[in-house]
């Protein structure tokens, strides 16, 4: 089921399954911005990544001497979500463990997310609560996809010199070398070719926001990144879309660790606290 929020400029559809972002169209031109989830190319539109951003070596993972398997990007995206209402230009949603997330991931938590529409402006606040009694070990990520075409640029708010971390195009994990994207420039131009290699995977920014100029129709989407230590910049090559992907997290290298705790990028909260993250888009023709 699909969920709608609405002001006087834009309308915003979320689905229950995944709490993913289904729509956000204009409603002066009726322009919609969101990918749309073709399945011939790519059939997500805005997962949330969360316990994990990425691959795990082996999918599996070791906290305190057990060892668990881990789908990549996690298990929220592929559970239904419950929906907590909806007023004026507000919508909330919440995922608690379960019996079966124990099993994966043994932890007892609520992650609640909020869509709230401010003018030509959807903000996305997640709120994670830790439930358990001991320290929990997470990682949480946005994923969203934008309509967009070949020779588009993304354009940081200040110069930037950025590496990408090179990742193995079968495993999905980190390699140590990295290549240079942008050198005290502001402009990433979307090619046919920059994914060819899979995700642009950034860290050190500088910038707070990034900017999707849509160069044909002179629409753009300025992209707060919510602090997030990565971005991860992707698409299918070629395709008509990109991904915008503030993480709190990131896929892991090929160095395995002894213990999640000690996972590249790892958060953790302690018992009865929250961890915030915040990121928005302001949507200009």
């Amino acid at each position: 089921m699909i969920h709608y929020i609405e002001n006087e400029n834009l309308i915003v559809g979320v689905k229950e399954f995944g709490c993913e972002i289904a729509s956000i169209k204009s409603k002066k031109t009726g322009y919609e911005f969101m990918w749309q989830g073709n399945p011939d190319i790519w059939g997500g539109q805005a997962p949330i990544l969360f316990p994990i951003v990425g691959r795990l070596i082996d999918d599996k993972y070791t906290l305190d001497g057990k060892e668990y398997e881990m789908p990549k990007h996690g298990f929220a995206r592929k559970m239904p979500w419950l929906f907590l209402g909806a007023e004026d230009n507000k919508i909330k949603f919440r995922l608690s463990d379960t019996a079966e997330t124990r099993k994966i991931y043994p932890f007892e938590f609520d992650l609640t997310v909020t869509y709230t529409l401010n003018e030509n402006v959807l903000i996305v606040s997640h709120e994670i609560k830790n439930k358990t009694d001991n320290t929990m070990h997470f990682s949480i990520g946005a994923h969203p996809a934008f309509n967009c075409a070949i020779g588009d640029v993304l354009s940081f708010d200040e110069n930037e010199t950025l590496y990408t971390e090179k990742i193995d195009l079968v495993k999905s994990l980190r390699l140590p070398d990295k290549t240079l994207v942008i050198d005290n420039e502001n402009d990433i131009v979307i090619t046919e070719d920059i994914f060819n290699e899979d995700a642009l995977i950034l860290s050190g920014i500088k910038s707070e926001n990034i900017t999707l100029n849509l160069n044909e129709s002179g629409k753009k989407i300025r992209f707060y990144l919510g602090k997030a230590p990565y971005l991860g910049i992707w698409a299918k090559p070629g395709a008509p879309y990109v991904c915008i992907e503030p993480w709190y997290g990131v896929n892991d290298s090929t160095e395995k660790k002894a213990d999640i705790s000690q996972k590249d990028a790892i958060n953790s909260i302690e018992p009865n606290q929250i961890f915030d993250f915040v990121w928005w888009a302001e949507f200009t023709e």
